[in-house]
C-alpha cells in the first residue's frame, strides 16, 4: 500500500503542479486529465478546463496528486479541505476493506465502486474531519 498527499484547488491545479515540477523535479504520470473529458458530464465551459486529476511522480517513494474543485458539481474550495490522504491499495480487497473502516462514522463523498478510468476509487471525510481518498487500478484482465 502506498499513501500520497492529493491537493485540491480553486482553478489553479494545473498550474500549482507546473510549479512543483519545475522546483522538485519529477514526470507526470500519464497526461493531466480535465473534467471536460468526462463522458456525458454537462459541465459550464469554465469548468472543463480544470483540472480533474494530476499526478507528479518524483521519484520512488514520492507522487503529489492534485485536482481542481467543480463548482457546479457541488465542490467547494474551503481553506482546510484543500488536502486528502490518498491511498494506492495493493488489490481490490484491500482497497474495501481500508474504504469500509476509515469511512465508518465519516461523511461519505463518492462510494468506493469502479469508474470509467479503469479503478476503483472513492472518497469521504472521517469522522475526525480528515479526507481520505482510496484507489485501487485494475490490472489488465480484472474487472
Amino acid at each position: 500500500m502506498n499513501i500520497y498527499p492529493y491537493l485540491n484547488f480553486d482553478g489553479k491545479a494545473e498550474e500549482a503542479m507546473l510549479f512543483y515540477q519545475a522546483i522538485l523535479g519529477g514526470q507526470f504520470e500519464g497526461p493531466i486529465g480535465y473534467f471536460g473529458e468526462i463522458p456525458g458530464m454537462e459541465l459550464p465551459e469554465d469548468e472543463k478546463t480544470r483540472v480533474m486529476h494530476a499526478s507528479l511522480r518524483i521519484n520512488d517513494q514520492v507522487k503529489i496528486m492534485a485536482s481542481d474543485t467543480s463548482p457546479s458539481m457541488g465542490h467547494r474550495w474551503i481553506k482546510g479541505n484543500h488536502n486528502y490522504i490518498s491511498i494506492n491499495a495493493d488489490s481490490k480487497e484491500e482497497g474495501e476493506r481500508v474504504f469500509k473502516g476509515l469511512s465508518e462514522g465519516g461523511k461519505m463523498e463518492m462510494e468506493f465502486q469502479k469508474t470509467f478510468w479503469g479503478a476503483y476509487f472513492g472518497s469521504f471525510e472521517d469522522k475526525f474531519g480528515i479526507g481520505w481518498m482510496v484507489n485501487y487500478d485494475l490490472k489488465p484482465g480484472e474487472e
